[in-house]
């Protein structure tokens, strides 16, 4: 099964593979396992960064990508692969000045060992810099073939509304694919005027934080501790609402006879813009609670979105 990313020629498989986990809370064979997994069923589509993961102690950034860049090599695959990569986040090559990115693009060709990367974010918006600066590296990036398309990662509409106008003024390539924070318990940043951007401008959108850092997995409940690497960032998800949406999409999960996370990203897919959502996976059975492609009625999509 394959998707279509916008106005790009990719076509993926409608659950994008997060990197994050890859160095951190997974080391390199468990990561491997894991990719190998996702490539067994069909999945060409990795999303990673040059600060995953930087925050792990003992590390210092592009863990992840060098973990990809190993499994490929060591399965020959590279051509079959979407990888997707970012710019402007890791503390040693930090934000989107044109000297920055072109140091950053060269760092991560050389770790996911390839000559090229096939989506390249802005990890984030840098306002510190010209918007005319980043894009005209960026898409100097393209015309020397080491990016095929850019994209941006935390990106207001106002402000990308503004990066597209300047792209197109100066004939240059454009953001094609936008990574928003948005789940079903999280929808306040992209619901809206970046939605209707997406929309209109055929903006193929892959949500990260697609289960709530775990919480939408359903193995967080009430008077239960779970230990997780990820544990720390529950309470502030654990509201009424919360717990109302998880309820409604385990009485989904319960009537698809699927996991609770592919009901979750299944959700996710319902919603307008939205090509693929990112998720990450440790173990290859957590990856099985991510892979199923589900498709939920009108009625259950309006059940989750009343909440």
């Amino acid at each position: 099964m394959r998707v279509a990313l916008g106005k790009t020629d990719l076509q993926v498989h409608p659950l994008c593979l997060g990197g994050n986990v890859f160095g951190w809370s997974a080391d390199s064979q468990q990561s491997q396992e894991v990719l190998s997994a996702y490539e067994a069923d069909g999945g060409n589509f990795i999303d990673t960064a040059d600060m995953y993961s930087e925050w792990h102690k003992g590390n210092i950034g592009g863990e992840s990508e060098t973990i990809i860049g190993d499994w490929m090599r060591i399965r020959g695959n590279r051509s079959e692969m979407v990888i997707a990569t970012k710019v402007a986040k890791l503390s040693t090559r930090p934000g989107l000045s044109a000297a920055n990115i072109a140091s950053a693009a060269e760092d991560s060709l050389r770790r996911l060992g390839t000559d090229y990367i096939d989506i390249y974010y802005a990890h984030h918006d840098d306002e510190s810099i010209p918007l005319e600066e980043t894009l005209t590296a960026f898409n100097q990036l393209v015309t020397q073939g080491k990016v095929r398309y850019l994209a941006a990662s935390n990106y207001s509409a106002d402000r990308l509304s503004q990066a597209l106008e300047i792209s197109r003024k100066l004939g240059m390539s454009e953001y094609l694919l936008l990574q928003p924070h948005y789940n079903a318990i999280f929808r306040s940043e992209y619901e809206g005027d970046l939605m209707a951007l997406a929309v209109k401008e055929d903006i193929a959108v892959l949500p990260y934080f697609a289960l709530a850092a775990g919480f939408l997995t359903g193995k967080y409940q009430p008077g239960i501790e779970v230990q997780s690497v990820r544990a720390e960032d529950m309470p502030e998800r654990l509201n009424d609402q919360s717990w109302a949406v998880l309820n409604a999409l385990t009485e989904i999960a319960g009537q698809h006879n699927a996991p609770i996370p592919a009901i979750a990203l299944a959700w996710l897919r319902a919603q307008p813009g939205i090509a693929a959502p990112i998720a990450s996976a440790r173990t290859p059975e957590q990856l099985a609670q991510i892979l199923p492609v589900i498709e939920l009625t009108a009625e259950q999509v309006a059940q989750v979105n009343a909440l």
